[in-house]
């Protein structure tokens, strides 16, 4: 950002007293000059001269906070006093990003503001830039819960996000040499405007000790927990303004603090370290998203993580339903908690733990309070990230949570076998205990059986959730599974991600699509409108321009915005099949190589993603993408036609750039893995065009936007399966495919490693002795469809009018539709008009 060490002076005259406060708060011109001078004098105390860039963004931030706080408190207010159902969303995961332009997008006021900062001198875009995203998640699971907070304020519904307050967030990704190196998220390293924090809202959280029985006055056998490990969570409080409205919902994130500070009796004795260990190991707890839990450390942090801000959530919901209520049994009417994947499960041992051990109500009771407050929502099919716990872990850390589920776990089984008598198979799979030598605690089971409600995210993830994961639960409990496809806030991923866009279409159909996208569906008449398609192709222009700026100024790279932008960006995951784009690539390296004269039509293909600390091969992907890169961009032969880039750090604020940018957007997953996706929603939103499997919500994409307006290939979910039955051998594909086998050849040649000839030799032998994913059965297909996509990118006119019918058709996937479901026929939760 350019510094301007001079701010504008403007004249004034000083207010009356009684007119101070409306200016502060006002919405005009003035007003938010006024705000930003006196925020960056008496609250940053700096002269514009002295000022950096984040004290003029954190200027403007608490100028447009306050003008989000007298809604808060009057929301909150609102909730309270008409003892209103709450909706609690528990989540490990919040992806934020940044908030300034939300906010001022939500409140209406970028005009204003941006008039304002004019006259100081200043630029709301370059303001924006200045914001640290706020990287508490990992990928799709946190930003649907982003995307959900959005909607959840702009429908009116009275809601509560909760999660922790991660001290780092997920690691900034470096590329060194062409390999990832993580560097931490130091998110918190400057003062951030958007929390409050609220000391006076601390809950102590237990780990480890033992349980004593004793009978209590009334001769009832009760348990108590007792000589426990402590730490206290505190509250810090995000607000999160609907759009258009006054609703300023709360998203309340724990950190992490000692129940002592200090211990000053091993500081008198010169233990300086002992002093403060206890507070360094309390406050660990919050200090990372997702530790390395490749070491038993590391897994028992992770779940510490979990049960330190579900204990905290709950204690804070029971605290907030005494306050208005008496009556427990009043817990299903008046508070939905909805877990957002598996990890928040041991929610449901701890309320049942404060029911029966704190409130003294019977089991039966308890029981039926609990499954009528919480409901589930898998985000997964992949076994592994059902999550399981050892019994032995789980036990020291949670003696009596472990108690209560193997009473839970009894009762439940005696139900099996009263409806399956004599299937004793079916009784261990459906136990919540794991047996074997290493016995496991199986936290999706719990889920299901503690819970009235269970969804997947699309519709065929739910059917095979239905069908091939859970199939036994859906038997015994068919009516409490139900599908609530994803969707994707329209605010920040079209209106504020690409306004030339927004502009355009709001020029055609008006500006009630921003909270009704079904609107869109009045584009359909301008499709072959050439005049309208011309208009399109110019704001995807500027797009690409811009992303071509962001990268030549990052890596000195300069890209043809003429070409084709092919992206694929995502969390990077062996099942996502990074390495398929990756294997396409290269075969497009040999065939411009083994005719360089030929008549290509010039690609750019995109990557961006992080890799998991300890997911070896997901990294060594990433190297193998930037090696690949490394041979390409450097071929004279090759310039002008293929270029490849691996986007470091990939991030809520650069997807905001990327996406709008981009023309073809890959979403090429095994079928059967992917639960849904979200990404592939926001690229056809803004106009790319989808390439990939029928697989998650891709195939809700491909029923609204129609087969003539996709591209599809590949082998279907049932297909995948079919084949592994009757056995896949790779080797197969890879003798009967030239292209494939020229390209395979050509990587365990070591041509993209010279200096270290096997490097991708594990790739080699992966793909050809075992691939797990498909990636040699679906090549040749993927190939054939990504020479369709070439061809018609040739014809603009098809193309912008295909681009236009996309987004024309994704009133679907917005996160307000899904939201809508979720209260009508999961939450039973209301709106409630903020005046």
């Amino acid at each position: 950002m350019k510094k301007n060490n001079s701010l504008k002076t403007v004249r004034r005259t000083p207010p009356p007293p009684a007119a101070e406060f409306e200016l502060y708060k006002g919405l005009r011109v003035e007003d938010f000059k006024l705000s930003f001078e006196e925020n960056l004098k008496y609250r940053l105390i700096k002269e514009p001269g002295t000022a950096t860039d984040y004290d003029r963004y954190l200027s403007l931030a608490y100028a447009i906070r306050d003008r989000l706080v007298e809604n808060w408190m009057a929301t909150q207010k609102a909730y309270r006093e008409n003892k209103v159902k709450r909706v609690y969303y528990f989540s490990l995961e919040f992806l934020i990003g940044r908030t300034l332009g939300n906010s001022v997008l939500n409140l209406q006021v970028e005009e204003n503001v941006s008039k304002a900062l004019h006259d100081l001198g200043l630029t709301l875009e370059e303001l924006r830039e200045v914001e640290i995203d706020a990287g508490l998640g990992n990928g799709g699971l946190g930003r649907l819960a982003a995307c959900f907070m959005d909607s959840l304020a702009t429908l009116e519904i009275p809601a509560y996000g909760y999660g922790i307050r991660y001290d780092y967030g997920i690691f900034r990704q470096k590329i060194v040499r062409g390999y990832q190196v993580e560097e931490p998220d130091e998110w918190l390293s400057m003062e951030n405007p958007w929390e409050k924090a609220r000391p006076e809202y601390a809950y102590r959280i237990k780990f480890g000790g033992h349980t004593v029985q004793r009978k209590n006055r009334n001769g009832k056998l009760v348990f108590d927990w007792v000589d426990t490990e402590d730490v206290l969570a505190t509250a810090y409080d995000t607000p999160v303004p609907g759009y258009g409205n006054r609703t300023v919902n709360n998203l309340r994130l724990w950190s992490a603090k000692a129940t002592e500070e200090f211990d000053l009796d091993f500081f008198n004795k010169g233990n300086y370290f002992a002093a403060t260990s206890k507070k360094t190991e309390s406050e660990s707890i919050s200090k990372v998203l997702y530790p390395n839990d490749n070491s038993p450390e590391g897994r028992e942090l992770r779940l510490k993580q979990q049960y330190f801000f579900v204990s905290a959530s709950i204690q804070d919901i029971l605290r907030r339903f005494k306050r208005e209520h008496s009556d427990l049994k009043m817990l299903p009417d008046v508070a939905a908690i909805q877990l957002n994947d598996t990890h928040p499960t041991i929610a449901i041992a701890e309320f049942m733990r404060f029911l029966v051990d704190e409130e003294g109500v019977d089991w039966d009771q308890a029981w039926d309070i609990t499954k009528g407050v919480f409901a589930y929502t898998n985000h997964t099919l992949l076994p592994e990230a059902l999550e399981k716990w050892p019994l032995a872990l789980f036990g020291r850390l949670f003696p009596r949570h472990l108690q209560i589920i193997q009473e839970i776990n009894a009762r439940f089984l005696r139900e099996v076998a009263n409806r399956f008598p004599g299937d004793v198979e079916r009784i261990q799979r459906m136990s919540l205990f794991e047996e074997g030598h290493d016995p496991q605690l199986r936290m999706a089971h719990l889920a299901i059986v503690g819970s009235h409600s269970v969804n997947g995210v699309s519709a065929l993830h739910s059917d095979l959730l239905k069908s091939t994961v859970v199939p036994d639960f859906y038997e015994l409990y068919p009516d409490r599974f139900n599908n609530k496809t994803n969707g994707i806030t329209p605010r920040r991923w079209l209106n504020k991600c690409n306004p030339g866009l927004s502009q355009l279409i709001t020029s055609r159909i008006g500006d009630k699509w921003v909270t009704d996208l079904g609107q869109l569906k009045k584009l359909e008449k301008f499709a072959d409108d050439k005049k309208f398609q011309k208009e399109w192709r110019e704001v995807k222009k500027q797009n690409k321009e811009k992303l071509a700026a962001l990268i030549a100024s990052e890596q000195r790279l300069a890209i043809d915005t003429d070409s084709i932008f092919d992206v694929q960006v995502k969390r990077i995951h062996e099942y996502k099949r990074q390495l398929l784009n990756a294997l396409h690539v290269v075969a497009l390296y040999r065939r411009i190589k083994a005719n360089p004269k030929g008549d290509f039509t010039p690609r750019t293909v995109l990557f961006g993603g992080k890799a998991a600390p300890g997911y070896h091969q997901a990294k060594l992907i990433v190297k193998f993408i930037n090696s690949i890169a490394d041979a390409i961009n450097q071929d004279p032969q090759i310039k002008g036609k293929l270029m490849v880039l691996f986007l470091p750090n990939y991030r809520v604020s650069l997807a905001e750039k990327i996406i709008p940018a981009t023309d073809l957007s890959e979403q090429i997953s095994t079928a059967g893995k992917e639960a849904s996706g979200t990404g592939n929603m926001k690229f056809a939103l803004n106009g790319a065009l989808t390439i990939g499997t029928l697989d998650g919500a891709n195939i809700e994409i491909q029923e609204e936007v129609g087969d003539d307006n996709i591209f599809i290939f590949g082998l279907k979910a049932g297909e995948v399966v079919q084949m592994k039955k009757e056995g896949y051998d790779p080797k197969e594909f890879y003798q009967k495919s030239p292209e494939l086998k020229g390209v395979m050849d050509l990587i365990a040649s070591g041509f993209f490693s010279p200096e270290n000839p096997g490097l991708f030799k594990p790739f080699y032998d992966s793909l050809l002795n075992h691939d797990e994913y498909l990636l040699m059965a679906d090549f040749d297909a993927y190939v054939e469809c990504q020479d369709r996509v070439t061809q018609l990118y040739r014809d603009p006119d098809q193309w912008t009018r295909m681009a236009i019918l996309n987004v024309a058709r994704m009133g679907k996937f917005s996160s307000d539709r899904t939201i809508r479901e979720y209260c009508d026929e999961i939450w039973r939760a209301k709106s409630v008009k903020i005046s």
